[in-house]
């Protein structure tokens, strides 16, 4: 092999000249011919490809997206978790990872090609300059932001900017109609992940996380203690739908509830190099009750709380099997604003089990793998959840826990009947928030009574209302049981008034009691789990 190259050497290295010549020396012909056909030159082959692309090839071509798309097909032979973040989507990943951003402070829907405001953030830019929910903004100093198709992430970057920089909005006030303008100085928005968090009873605090974030501890320190404050001595800890984020914000969490000196996780990367991280003396929910939620799509960060607990033999995990993820990702920076989150390691729970599920046959089976828990029963039933005995492990005081797949709870709670996950996925996507948006929006005055206490204890949604979300439906095609599932309808627009009335907190106390996890949770709590009773409960509710 080594003497075929000799022989055509001198023909490539004459062509290289020519080339080199030809492009002004742009190309990076530095290496011998020898090293370009070895394999250890990949490097060089991708970077000379794409110069031969750029240079020689018959049509314009970007190659920057060949680059993408090259990228991306390596990184799906790796694992389904090592990915390629694009550098036009890098500042969208860094806020939400990062907790904040810097903008006016208004959740809005972009309604008949005019943004119209839900509500806005408390003590926010447009909450302090008297921004309200109907309001219209119809301008952002010169940008007319009605009458256009905009999409949602240009309208973002109208009112973005710079922290401390101004706009001048024009706003239609549409329940007084009249117009105006109003200069809103940007700051700080808060991204947050503690999505709501009230008194789920006289002892019970609840507090539900919807992703780990830079600001999630912080944010969860403070509700924590807003319900101590308010007698919380037990709390529900709703993980779920959390599809995990930073490892740090986890362990700090799991620090919370375990003693000093307990192991956490540890982690092992390609050299086998371990990492352990315990538990110091800061916790500030040591030795009480802590019910812990989760359920098919709790993932990563979710589960090393989940599987922390467990395996110290703290609090009671309750729900469904998680989703399944034992890897470690670090985000590395590719020099062009571009960024990879690449799989550094895998973790493992105190008791030395990995629960990632195998990814082996590729990322469409590893998905596919979800859909088919469905399918197997094992939502429904605790007993189709299929164990493997050589990924048993055992917890300090003798409960029987197991790797390969996720955290099976401690109290199985089944998913809900079709229609019953029809109602709350109707509401998860924000089809029922946009109903009641309209309903508010042609008669917002008639809620101006009602105090926060009054509507939460008070106030009925009534057939009127309930016939017309039913021809809402039906207009759109969406057919079901309606009357089936009338009063549990009925809850769900009662909560998503609340939510734009009142905001997220009270949307979710609102919920709770048709909550067949939470139900199980106040169970539990009247009659708790002895240290003795190890095995997982199946929940009929």
């Amino acid at each position: 092999m080594k003497n075929k190259y000799r022989i055509i050497g001198p023909t490539i290295l004459a062509a290289a000249l020519a080339l080199g010549i030809f492009v002004g020396g742009k190309l990076h012909f530095n290496d011998t011919p020898e090293r370009l056909f070895t394999t250890n030159s990949k490097k060089d082959k991708l970077n000379r490809l794409i110069d031969y692309i750029d240079y020689e090839y018959v049509d314009d071509i970007n190659t920057d997206s060949i680059v993408d798309v090259t990228v991306n097909n390596i990184l799906e032979k790796l694992d389904p978790h090592s990915v390629y973040i694009p550098k036009q989507e890098m500042v969208k990943v860094t806020e939400n990872m990062k907790g904040d951003f810097v903008g006016i402070g208004i959740i809005f829907y972009p309604y008949n090609d005019t943004i119209s405001v839900i509500r806005t953030v408390e003590n926010g830019p447009s909450f302090l300059k008297g921004i309200l929910p109907g309001d219209r903004i119809l301008m952002a100093n010169n940008d007319t932001l009605y009458g256009r198709r905009l999409a949602n992430e240009a309208i973002v970057e109208k009112l973005k900017g710079k922290k401390g920089s101004s706009v001048e909005l024009t706003v239609l006030r549409k329940a007084e109609g009249r117009t105006f303008k109003v200069k809103v100085k940007r700051d700080l928005v808060p991204i947050s992940s503690v999505q709501s968090y009230y008194m789920l009873s006289d002892d019970m605090g609840y507090i539900k996380i919807n992703r780990f974030a830079e600001s999630t501890f912080k944010e969860f320190k403070s509700a924590l203690l807003e319900l101590q404050k308010k007698g919380a001595t037990r709390l529900t800890l709703d993980l779920r739908d959390n599809p995990g984020g930073y490892l740090g914000i986890a362990e700090q969490m799991a620090d919370e509830f375990l003693e000093e000196g307990k192991l956490i996780l540890f982690t092992k990367n390609k050299k086998g190099k371990i990492d352990k991280v315990y538990a110091t003396d800061e916790g500030s929910f040591e030795n009480k009750p802590i019910f812990v939620l989760i359920n098919e799509r709790s993932a990563s960060a979710s589960e090393i709380i989940a599987g922390a607990l467990q395996d110290n033999d703290v609090g009671t995990i309750v729900g469904r099997r998680s989703f399944g993820k034992g890897l470690v990702q670090r985000e590395m920076q590719l020099g062009d604003g571009s960024a990879v989150r690449l799989t550094v390691s895998r973790y493992y729970t105190p008791t030395g089990r990995s629960i990632q599920k195998p990814y082996n046959k590729g990322n469409k089976d590893y998905y596919q793998s979800f859909a088919d828990r469905y399918h197997s029963g094992e939502l429904v039933s605790m007993d189709s959840i299929k164990v493997t005995d050589s990924l048993k492990f055992t917890t300090p005081k003798g409960k029987v826990v197991y790797g390969g797949g996720g955290i099976i709870p401690d109290v199985f709670v089944p998913i809900g009947s079709n229609e019953e996950e029809a109602v709350e996925s109707m509401d998860s996507v924000g089809f029922i928030s946009f109903f009641i948006f309209e309903h508010l929006d042609a008669d917002r005055q008639r809620y101006k009574g009602y105090s926060e206490e009054e509507f939460v204890n008070d106030f009925r949604v009534d057939d009127a209302l309930f016939e017309q979300f039913v021809d809402y439906c039906m207009e759109r095609n969406l057919k079901m049981d309606f009357y089936d599932y009338e009063d549990a309808i009925k809850l769900y627009l009662k909560a998503a008034l609340a939510e734009q009335l009142y905001g997220p907190n009270v949307h979710a106390k609102i919920k709770s009691s048709a909550d067949a996890m939470l139900k199980k949770v106040l169970e539990l709590n009247i009659a708790p789990l002895k240290h003795g009773e190890f095995e997982a409960i199946e929940s009929n509710d």
